[in-house]
């Protein structure tokens, strides 16, 4: 190929193009290159969609669908066509309709959970397929030399990347549309959650919304609203949020090991409130809304560890959850089961463990009660021994009983045993 063999190439050797022709590269191609491209533009189109699809691996996953198989067709049909168009022109690359078809094309991979990096490598290889097909098409007719297939590379690079930005800016559109639904969608369901009383099947649509499983349990954090935004990065895929106010309530559906959660809220002013099922959010809230707030610094604090002092605030909430943390053991019992050792529990916390007084009290023998309270340690899980442990469990089982002691109703305390 000799670099002068036809007039337009000595032509433009003589007069280098002016600034505005680096702009529309398409306009220094000669006439003649769209006749010749539009008589062989039916077979480069078919050659173009083949390609694309056995070489991108994304596009040959799902090349058996014949909706796809039409959309990229119509794609490298309508590209093909239009470049066509814009040979020895100084029109913009894009016409809006041809804009629109290859945004649409970057959305709909947005939508469908793929990277633009598959798009662009479709445009790739179009871009390369489309230099091939016109030099081969031209050089059928004349001569095409060096300065040409370097202008028409050009032209075909400058189109191509118009393509891309018009695909990469459809696939920002959408994934921005997506993360504004899905934050209205993770807020309906926060809002479903810290207001109660919803039903399963709402809460469950709700949940699945955002991609989640109705949660059997969640766990609600009270936060300073300045810390919304770190919590909503670090949590954000097992957490919703709500903003009200000063304060921020992160609803959490898988809840870290303490010593991880501990970690991760270190510093930021957090209150953790009781994990509950998800009916009993705005109970959660509210115990950990009544939570002494940590110092600035230091550890979140945890409501759990103050069910006690609620509960003797006169927060019966909080009463209820420590019944249900110290007792909870006992749910899988018969309900007489149940009620049996219960009461043998209050007694034995009443009596300071004496065994003689709590068989006397309930009238069996000293053997039973050991048998019960081995029962009971083994049930419960927890250490019998340990006085914070024999607290909260004495006002759980009082709570149950009404606030009387085990036995007469009259009966005085009893005094601590002595020694020996």
């Amino acid at each position: 190929m000799e670099a002068t063999e036809y007039p337009e190439q000595a032509e433009r050797a003589e007069h280098p193009p002016a600034a505005a022709s680096h702009s529309v590269p398409w306009r220094r191609l000669p006439a003649d290159v769209a006749s010749a491209l539009g008589a062989v533009l039916g077979q480069i189109a078919r050659e173009v969609s083949a390609e694309v699809m056995t070489s991108v691996p994304a596009f040959a996953a799902i090349g058996g669908s014949a909706k796809f198989s039409r959309n990229l067709d119509t794609a490298v049909r309508a590209g093909l066509e239009r470049f066509v168009d814009l040979v020895a022109t100084g029109q913009e690359a894009l016409t809006p309709v041809v804009r629109e078809l290859f945004t649409g094309l970057g959305a709909g991979e947005a939508r469908d959970g793929r990277g633009p990096e598959i798009l662009l490598s479709a445009l790739r290889v179009s871009s390369r397929l489309l230099l091939r097909g016109a030099v081969d098409a031209v050089a059928r007719s004349r001569p095409v030399g060096v300065r040409e297939v370097m202008d028409l590379s050009d032209a075909i690079t400058g189109f191509i990347d118009e393509l891309a930005a018009a695909c990469t800016d459809g696939y920002a559109r959408q994934v921005r549309e997506d993360a504004g639904e899905s934050d209205r969608r993770r807020r309906h369901l926060a809002g479903l959650l810290l207001r109660g009383g919803a039903a399963g099947p709402v809460v469950a649509a709700a949940c699945a919304a955002i991609g989640w499983p109705p949660p059997d349990q969640v766990t609600a954090v009270i936060l300073p609203a300045a810390e919304a935004r770190a919590a909503r990065f670090r949590f954000g895929a097992d957490g919703v949020l709500s903003e009200r106010g000063e304060e921020a309530v992160l609803l959490l559906r898988e809840v870290p090991a303490r010593a991880e959660l501990a970690e991760a809220l270190h510093g930021r002013g957090a209150v953790v409130g009781p994990t509950l099922g998800w009916a009993q959010v705005p109970t959660g809230v509210q115990l950990a809304e009544f939570t002494a707030r940590p110092a600035p610094g230091e550890a979140p604090a945890f409501a759990d560890d103050h069910l006690a002092g609620l509960a003797l605030g006169g927060q019966p909430a909080a009463l209820a959850v420590l019944a249900q943390r110290r007792l909870g053991g006992l749910s899988g019992l018969r309900p007489a089961q149940r009620q049996t050792l219960v009461t043998t529990l209050h007694s034995w916390l009443w009596h300071w463990g004496s065994r003689p007084e709590v068989a006397a009290g309930l009238f069996v023998h000293p053997q039973t009660v050991s048998y019960r309270i081995a029962q009971l340690r083994e049930l419960l899980d927890a250490d019998l021994d340990d006085p914070l442990v024999r607290f909260e469990l004495l006002l759980a089982v009082s709570s149950e009983a009404g606030g009387q002691p085990p036995g007469d109703p009259g009966r005085a305390i009893p005094s601590i045993p002595r020694p020996g």
